[in-house]
């Protein structure tokens, strides 16, 4: 990367950087040769007109709306399956949902339960340790850097990766298992946003009862 800022401040452009092929037209590369195609950066880059080029069997949508309503029904006929924009970005309005929560409590996650993790986990260490004694005549004992790293409790930052990735799989399974279940569902696009609109309606519907 370092080699390419520096081609890129030297020439003004990417074009003739070593051992590269430049192509000049951009959209070009989308209908490459691929398993799994990313389009990260503008919308509506897949488009009726170039949709049934496109070869990836995996679109995941990491830009807002890459592919437009039109492709979107050309890509399904041609058996590609598309991991939707709302899904794919969602890390991000996770994180920020879970920073929100946060200063609502105005307790920093891992706070009330870390010391007593710290305690088991250093418990379960010295357990260990007595049970290699009793049962071989050299004494196991784990390194130091394995008895930091896990009698240690886990830190705000491993927390909130936990709560991510705890809650991107159970998202992604719920709209597996709608798109496979429901003969209306025939994409994870319907399946996402029939599942947030559930919940909207679940959470007016739990305002109104209480």
């Amino acid at each position: 990367m370092a080699a390419v800022k520096e081609w890129i401040n030297t020439t003004g452009g990417v074009e003739g950087f070593p051992d590269a092929t430049f192509i000049a037209e951009g959209n070009s590369v989308l209908e490459s040769e691929c398993d799994i195609l990313i389009p990260a950066a503008l919308e509506g880059v897949i488009h009726a007109d170039n949709a049934a080029r496109i070869k990836a069997k995996l679109i995941i949508e990491a830009a807002n709306g890459p592919v437009t309503a039109a492709a979107d029904e050309l890509l399904r006929a041609n058996g590609v399956v598309v991991i939707p924009d709302l899904y794919a970005n969602a890390g991000g309005v996770t994180v920020s949902y879970f920073e929100w929560v946060k200063n609502l409590s105005h307790i920093r996650f891992g706070r009330m339960e870390r010391r007593a993790q710290e305690a088991t986990q250093a418990l379960m260490l010295t357990e260990l340790e007595r049970l290699s004694t009793l049962v071989g005549s050299d004494k196991w004992a784990p390194t130091d850097n394995f008895r930091t790293n896990y009698a240690k409790g886990a830190d705000e930052l491993e927390l909130v990766r936990s709560g991510l990735d705890d809650t991107m799989r159970d998202a992604l399974q719920a709209m597996r298992v709608r798109w496979h279940e429901d003969e209306k569902v025939d994409d994870l696009r319907l399946s996402a946003y029939m599942i947030a609109i559930q919940k909207i309606a679940l959470s007016y519907q739990s305002k109104s009862l209480g």
